[in-house]
C-alpha cells in the first residue's frame, strides 16, 4: 500500500493553494510535510482526507481515490484525519471521545480492545475517561484527538499541525509517542508541522511545499543536513 499524489492542485477560489504537487509515500514510512503559513500544508491534508475538492490531479491510498469519495468512505478505509486545533467535542468526556471515534465499527469488543491499546498508549487518558474533554490541558487534549483518530484502525493517518500550542515537553512527548505508533502500529503517516526541524527529526522523509508547491524533497536526514535547506527552512 503507497500514498501516491500526482500532479494535484487545489483551488480557494483564485487562489492556487496546492499547486501541481506529487509525492509518493510507502506503506510504514512517516513523512514530514513542513513549510510556512500558507504554503498549502492544511489544504493538502483537507483534500486527501476528502474535504476539499481538487482542481486537478489524482491520489490514491490502496487502490481507493482519495480526490472522489466522502470522508466518511475513506475513514471506513483505513484513511483517518486529526485536524489542526486539537480537534475534540468539548462537551463530551473522554471516554464518550474515544467512541465517536469507533462509531462506524460494529464490534463493540474490538473497540472495547482498541480503546485498552490506546490507553495503554496515552495512559493519562485513562485516568481522564469520566472528564470532559474541555477540562483537559492542551496536551492531554492532544492526545485524546489522536487516540480518537486511532479508535478507526487506520492504516493511513493524517496529522495536521499536532505540536501547536503546546510546550516544548509536551511537544517531544506527542512527537515520540507519533514515531512509536508508526512502528509499533505499522501506519503510513503524513504529518504535517511548522515545527519544521522536530518534525523531520522523527520523520523517514520530508517535503518542504512553498507557495502550494514542492520545493523540495527527499530523506528526512539529507534535509536536515541541506545547507540550503537548514537556512531557508529551518532557521539556522
Amino acid at each position: 500500500m503507497t500514498l501516491v499524489v500526482s500532479n494535484l492542485t487545489v483551488h480557494h477560489g483564485a487562489i492556487r493553494a496546492v499547486n501541481d504537487v506529487s509525492l509518493t509515500i510507502a506503506k510504514g514510512e512517516l513523512a514530514a510535510v513542513i513549510g510556512a503559513n500558507g504554503a498549502g500544508k492544511t489544504t493538502l491534508l483537507r483534500t486527501l482526507s476528502g474535504l476539499n475538492k481538487a482542481t486537478a490531479g489524482t491520489a490514491t491510498w490502496n487502490e481507493h481515490d482519495l480526490l472522489h469519495s466522502k470522508p466518511e468512505f475513506l475513514v471506513r478505509n483505513g484513511v483517518s484525519h486529526v485536524s489542526e486545533g486539537k480537534a475534540v467535542i468539548p462537551e463530551l468526556t473522554v471516554a464518550e471521545n474515544l467512541e465517536l471515534g469507533a462509531i462506524w465499527r460494529r464490534n463493540n469488543k474490538e473497540s472495547a480492545a482498541s480503546r485498552d491499546e490506546i490507553i495503554s498508549v496515552f495512559p493519562i487518558l485513562g485516568e481522564r475517561l469520566t472528564q470532559r474533554a474541555d477540562t483537559l490541558s492542551g496536551g492531554e487534549r492532544q492526545m485524546l484527538a489522536i487516540g480518537r483518530s486511532l479508535m478507526s484502525k487506520p492504516e493511513l493517518l493524517l496529522l495536521d499541525e499536532p505540536s501547536l500550542g503546546l510546550a516544548p515537553l509536551i511537544i517531544e512527548q506527542i512527537f515520540q509517542t507519533i514515531r512509536a505508533l508508526t512502528t509499533s502500529m505499522g501506519l503510513t503517516v503524513v504529518l504535517v508541522e511548522q515545527n519544521a526541524m522536530g518534525a523531520l527529526k522523527i520523520a523517514d522523509t520530508g517535503v518542504v511545499l512553498n507557495l502550494g508547491g514542492v520545493a523540495v524533497s527527499g530523506s528526512a536526514q539529507a534535509l536536515i543536513a541541506d545547507p540550503q535547506v537548514r537556512a531557508a527552512y529551518l532557521g539556522y
